[in-house]
């Protein structure tokens, strides 16, 4: 009888054992590897405020550069508004990082409140099991249990029991030890996401503050600029004036190169046809000797093929020798045709024209930034950037054009197959009229004005067409 009761209390805290270790190790091995997701985001936005921030230092350098004079001027205007605006996305990407770490705090804090509760479960659960163990199963009923089996075969499946009661029980230590590990690394990462967080709490106020700052300081240079209205309407006129000559250049220049293109063209044309006319002659003569002679009905026949399939190519010839005039685009031979297309496939990669900068008045109509009812047109785009910057070609081309205008002091004009650059506003130049040219390689230094500003005025056409050069530049 004590063999039976023994045996039962053995099977029934087996079976405990078994169901406690299924309930509690297979949930702790799942949330471990909830865990291991670390999403791609944060990383993200704190690459972009690095970014920002960089962004901010190039303009404070610039906008330096334009303090130096006492007089407000348009390029520290336009400095000012770069580090606004760049200031506005540092704000944005720290707030969105904010967010982050703020829902991080929330679910870290979750976690640990389910690995808690999910611990003093455990606890429990071995404490209960420990004692009832403790109470029936000694080493004498262990033995008992063992050997009230019938059968070898039924002591071995027992002593198999005993071994995978002792082994869950070890299992369900070995878990609330990983468990209480867990933990305190999520207790650590609570610390520190919220030690993150009051960093970057800082940080915003801090940014906030400058931000308004710099909102001062434009409301200032507005203010004295706009009682500099007269002087502002004759440098708006001056440029108006240097831009209607600049303008004039190009067209000038584009027609030109169309029409060399086509003279060109029209050259190479008419030696294929003259060639052409000269080949239908000779097969015309060699047709008509075939008739007066004694030649096979045969021989006349292919005499009389040739004459005409040379006089069809000849007419052909002469006809693309007329097709090749073109007086709104310019005629591509195989070589610019492929310079063009590369050119063209890169559109919005571009390299930009200078190494460090911001665009300080975008291409198209709009308003001045001082002057009311006064609206601007900018046939490229104005990049402000430090004193002594070099420009650089953006794409590989043939320098088309080496000019001085004023206002715009020293322009260049490089040609790309169809399309063309035009980097204005330049103090010296390092190339020559002709010239192939690599991308990257420097075309010049930016003028810097009395007023301490460094601005390059950059334009892309399409033969006789203006386009916007911000869809074609990549990111810098």
């Amino acid at each position: 009888m004590g063999v039976k009761t023994a045996s039962k209390q053995w099977a029934g805290w087996l079976l405990a054992g078994s169901l406690v270790l299924a309930l509690t190790v297979a949930p702790a091995q799942q949330r471990r590897r909830s865990s291991k997701e670390a999403p791609k985001t944060k990383a993200q936005l704190e690459r972009e405020r690095r970014n920002n921030l960089k962004r901010i230092q190039e303009t404070s350098k610039i906008l330096e550069q334009t303090q130096q004079k006492k007089q407000s001027t348009l390029g520290q205007l336009n400095a000012l508004k770069e580090k606004i605006t760049v200031q506005k996305e540092v704000i944005k990407s720290t707030s969105s990082e904010l967010r982050y770490i703020e829902t991080g705090v929330k679910k870290t804090a979750t976690n640990v409140q389910l690995t808690q509760s999910e611990l003093d479960r455990l606890k429990a659960e071995y404490g209960r099991l420990i004692y009832a163990s403790a109470k029936t199963a000694n080493s004498y009923n262990r033995i008992m249990f063992l050997f009230a089996a019938d059968s070898f075969n039924e002591f071995m499946l027992r002593l198999r029991y005993v071994r995978q009661y002792s082994e869950a029980r070890r299992q369900q230590v070995s878990g609330i030890l990983r468990t209480q590990q867990e933990l305190h690394q999520q207790l650590s990462s609570l610390t520190q996401q919220k030690q993150q967080k009051s960093s970057l709490l800082s940080t915003q106020l801090t940014e906030n503050r400058t931000l308004v700052t710099m909102r001062t300081q434009q409301d200032q240079v507005v203010q004295q600029l706009s009682q500099q209205e007269q002087q502002l309407q004759k440098e708006l006129a001056e440029r108006q004036q240097a831009v209607r000559k600049l303008d004039d250049l190009i067209a000038q220049r584009v027609r030109e190169e169309i029409a060399r293109a086509a003279r060109l063209a029209a050259a190479r044309a008419a030696a294929k046809a003259a060639a052409a006319k000269a080949a239908a002659k000779a097969a015309a003569e060699r047709a008509e000797r075939a008739e007066r002679s004694n030649a096979t009905v045969a021989e006349r026949t292919t005499a009389k093929r040739e004459a005409t399939q040379t006089a069809e190519a000849a007419d052909a010839a002469v006809a693309a020798e007329e097709a090749t005039t073109n007086t709104d685009r310019v005629t591509l031979t195989p070589e610019t045709a492929e310079l063009s297309s590369s050119f063209a496939e890169n559109r919005g990669r571009l390299l930009w024209p200078v190494g460090r900068g911001f665009i300080s008045q975008r291409f198209g109509r709009h308003p001045h930034p001082v002057l009311k009812h006064v609206t601007v047109d900018n046939r490229g785009v104005d990049i402000q950037t430090s004193a002594g910057e070099q420009a650089r070609a953006i794409f590989d081309g043939k320098v088309l054009t080496v000019a001085n205008i004023a206002g715009m002091n020293n322009v260049v004009m490089v040609q790309h197959g169809e399309y063309f650059t035009v980097y204005a506003k330049l103090r010296t130049v390092s190339v020559s009229e002709g010239q192939q040219i690599k991308m990257r390689q420097l075309i010049g230094t930016v003028y810097t004005n009395p007023e301490g500003t460094t601005e390059l005025q950059f334009q892309v056409w399409r033969n006789s067409t203006n386009l916007n050069p911000e869809q074609w530049l990549g990111r810098k």
